[in-house]
């Protein structure tokens, strides 16, 4: 429509009138107003005060706002800004969990590794004895951040091993909303730094979905690595949802690292808005394999382990009993058959066992030195009192995943192939080092698990799923000091949050309706020393071994072995057992022959909590379920046989890449290079530990399989590459159709062949637990020694790669 001059004459003669306060009588007054120029009528705004709202439903919805009908904003009121703030004195909450670590290894509950960070926080806190993990990662982390068993929030095991059966699908469920976004919608700040494997590892891409990152779970801010490890020397590190080059600086080291980044963290949240509480989930990847500790922190320990586990649990236990942190009438477990004695070891091994513990020791030590730095920026900006503060030392009972001699490259062990002690004896000098990436011996992790059977993935025992924990919260808590023996599980940890900051357990979260929490706060404990347990059942599960403690007593059956590679019995046969926790402290004493009606009441108990918690089917396979087809989960590529990628992409971790382990399949990339002397990387996957690439030097075109960083299969062009375009093509040829096979290893620069080689086998299942591919680079560590780390970048230009796997008819 067009305006004409007649009415737009009237709108700015309307409009003079009304800056002049005037009126004309095609001017309505809009509202009337009183002599002292306010309106009759206040804008409405239903509005409540900050303890007052309804918490119950988040996020908590603004308060409807009435029209303003005042024309004059100087002579109207505006409405009360609404805001969601904490409850009035909220504390702030730090959750401290430390990675594989056992009952028994801390100063502060009898052991040999000393951590003065975690005694200090004792002292003035409360230390429980009687907590308890699921007996695995991934499994464990779910549970604390949201109150809900491991199998309500589909992590039945690690999120590398999810299945298609509920309870095991590694997607959290939209009905169990995590603690940390709990808090941020009641007006917390919240961030997470270092270890986070909680998230699927099909959404672990540029893709996503990031739903169940971090940044998307309730934390503001996130620094750390997605996965189950990282090697400590040279992380791959996301900053929120974006892959950050890996730093190397001299001496550098994840966890100060991640310790630097969190005080930063803190202290600026704290100077900015000092009346906000802050959550701080503090996550490290120490104590996990590898290995990795600074040279200083590891001679410490130096000829502190030459008696042996053996000897090292019978001093851990009497420790124990010193301190009180196990009854005076506790009893020493016996050592399994399956592991061996200390005694039937060679001289050499006994020196490279030693080097193990002692390694392990300093990196447990520098890790609690580095939560102590936490601690101490905490003190200083006045707010350490003010803390709910929970130091969990294990997600887990202590880890025999390095197997029966340890590995100097875990790798290995997660592929199947177990360490021998004449293969490591040249690597113990630099043990724990960035040319390492080490585990320990079974028999140190039965050590570190005193008083009780069994380690990690052993659900059934308590070596599995007991870890100590301090409780430390000045203002909150008047005993200091004090040991704490109520039965509490992880899952109580985030009740005991909401307790604490006067939150309620929501009832809707964006309009789904949440699962009810299956923790209990324990906040009931911490003033009364004797109050009775209010936790009388809970249910455990892992690859078969499983249990059920309810009112005292423990029903449970070792299914399976973490170490043993070997066809597990059928589940229908599996032998119970019974123990009357209570009084036996350390599961020590089988009752099960001697009280059957018991023991067939718990196993009935336990088949219902397993059904309510979605754990059946029991699903005891390992290593099968590493393959998505045979787990029955998502997988990135899928079907394809065929992928192509660009310059720039990096990080792809394995799971979101195209598998080549074994199988015949050619690598084709399309380059330009400035002048015969181009170097760099074109492609590789994994790092120093094993992997492969593709790439220049001195303009010669390589191709290096790397087995395990042990054998080392390089095929070269004789002559350098002539400036322009060209075509590489590389291309594997299986001899056999099984994991590990070797292989013809042919190299083609535009279309004739420039070399051939001869790789003696190949990785099997896995090349890496924390490195992926990278086009134009090989980040974090290098696969080939010919290039430096992080200085390797093509010096060409890179138009695609192309990956492509040959279908399995033409398979050889």
């Amino acid at each position: 429509m067009k305006t004409t001059w007649m009415q737009s004459l009237l709108v700015a003669a309307s409009l003079v009138a009304l800056l002049s306060g005037c009126e004309t009588p095609s001017t309505p007054k809009l509202v009337a107003e009183t002599p002292s120029g306010k309106a009759d009528s206040e804008p409405a705004v239903s509005s409540t005060s900050s303890d007052a709202l309804d918490r119950t439903v988040l996020p908590i919805p603004e308060p409807k706002v009435a029209p303003i009908t005042v024309l004059d904003a100087r002579n109207a009121k505006a409405p009360p800004r609404f805001e969601v703030k904490p409850p009035k004195g909220a504390p702030n909450v730090v959750i401290v969990l430390i990675d594989d670590i056992g009952f028994g290894h801390s100063s502060a509950f009898g052991g040999p590794i000393r951590m003065p960070t975690l005694e200090k926080l004792a002292a003035n806190g409360l230390k429980y004895n009687r907590f308890h993990t699921t007996a695995l990662c991934s499994p464990t982390r779910v549970a604390l951040l949201t109150g809900r068993n491991h199998h309500v929030n589909n992590a039945g095991a690690i999120m590398e091993l999810a299945t298609g059966f509920p309870g095991n699908t590694g997607v959290r469920p939209e009905a169990v909303t995590p603690l940390a976004e709990i808090l941020r919608l009641n007006g917390f700040s919240t961030a997470a730094f270092g270890k986070y494997h909680e998230t699927a590892p099909w959404e672990v891409s540029i893709s996503g979905p990031f739903d169940r990152w971090p940044t998307r779970s309730g934390f503001d801010k996130f620094y750390g690595f997605i996965g189950g490890e990282t090697n400590q020397w040279a992380p791959g590190i996301f900053d929120g949802s974006i892959r950050v080059p890996t730093p190397h600086t001299p001496n550098y080291h994840f966890t100060t690292d991640m310790t630097d980044q969190a005080i930063k963290w803190v202290s600026a949240q704290q100077a900015l808005t000092p009346d906000k509480p802050f959550y701080m989930y503090f996550a490290t990847g120490a104590t996990h394999a590898p290995h990795h500790a600074p040279k200083e922190w590891i001679e410490k320990y130096k000829g502190q382990f030459a008696g042996g586990w053996d000897k090292l649990r019978e001093e851990t236990f009497a420790r124990q009993k010193q301190l009180g942190v196990i009854p005076a009438d506790a009893k020493l477990t016996a050592r399994p058959a399956e592991i061996p004695g200390w005694e039937g070891m060679s001289a050499d091994q006994k020196r490279l066992f030693e080097r193990q513990m002692e390694t392990f020791a300093g990196f447990a030590e520098h890790t609690d030195h580095e939560v102590g730095r936490l601690v101490e920026q905490l003190e200083s900006i006045g707010e350490l009192d003010n803390t709910m503060f929970f130091y969990i030392v294990g997600d887990n009972g202590s880890s025999a995943e390095g197997g029966p001699e340890g590995t100097y490259n875990e790798m290995m062990e997660l592929n199947g192939i177990v360490g021998k002690a004449d293969q490591m004896m040249a690597h113990i000098d630099e043990w724990g080092g960035p040319n390492t990436f080490p585990h320990f011996a079974i028999g140190w992790a039965w050590a570190g698990n005193t008083p009780f059977q069994w380690t990690k993935q052993v659900a059934s025992h308590f070596g599995g799923t007991r870890n100590g924990m301090v409780f430390h919260w000045p203002n909150g808590i008047k005993s200091k000091g004090e040991t704490r023996s109520q039965f509490h599980h992880v899952i109580d940890v985030a009740p005991t949050v909401l307790e604490g900051t006067k939150l309620p357990e929501p009832k809707t979260v964006n309009g789904i309706t949440q699962r009810p929490m299956d923790g209990i706060s324990m906040l009931y404990t911490v003033d009364d020393a004797k109050a009775k347990d209010r936790r009388t059942t809970q249910y455990f599960e892992m690859f078969g071994n499983r249990g059920i403690y309810h009112d005292g007593w423990v029903a449970c059956t070792r299914h399976s072995i973490p170490w043993l590679m070997v066809k597990n019995p059928p589940i229908s046969e599996d032998v119970w057992e019974l123990y009357n926790v209570d009084q036996d402290f350390s599961q020590a004493d089988n009752l099960a022959a001697k009280e059957p009606a018991k023991l067939k009441e718990l196993q009935e108990l336990f088949l219902k909590e397993a059904i309510k918690n979605h754990v059946l089917p029991i699903d005891d396979r390992r290593s099968e379920r590493f393959n998505p087809s045979i787990a029955g989960r998502p997988d990135l590529i899928g079907d394809r046989k065929s992928l192509t990628v660009y310059d720039g992409m990096t990080g792809m971790m394995e799971n979101a890449f195209i598998n080549v382990k074994g199988v015949h399949h050619t690598i084709t990339a399309e380059i330009n290079v400035p002048d015969a002397n181009a170097n760099g990387v074109i492609i590789a996957q994994a790092g120093y530990f094993g992997g492969w690439t593709l790439y220049l030097k001195a303009g010669k075109v390589h191709h290096e399989y790397n087995w395990f960083a042990l054998e080392r299969t390089n095929v070269a062009a004789p002559e350098p590459l002539s400036p322009g375009k060209h075509t590489i093509v590389y291309e594997f040829i299986p001899d056999e159709a099984k994991p590990g096979t070797g292989g013809k290893s042919i190299l083609t620069i535009d279309g004739k062949k420039a070399a051939e080689g001869q790789i003696p086998k190949t990785q099997p299942f896995a090349f890496s637990a924390d490195e992926g591919a990278d086009v134009g680079e090989d980040g974090e560590t290098n696969v080939s020694p010919d290039y430096k780390q992080g200085d390797n970048k093509f010096t060409g230009k890179i138009q695609k790669v192309v990956i492509q796997v040959a279908p399995a008819k033409a398979q050889k």
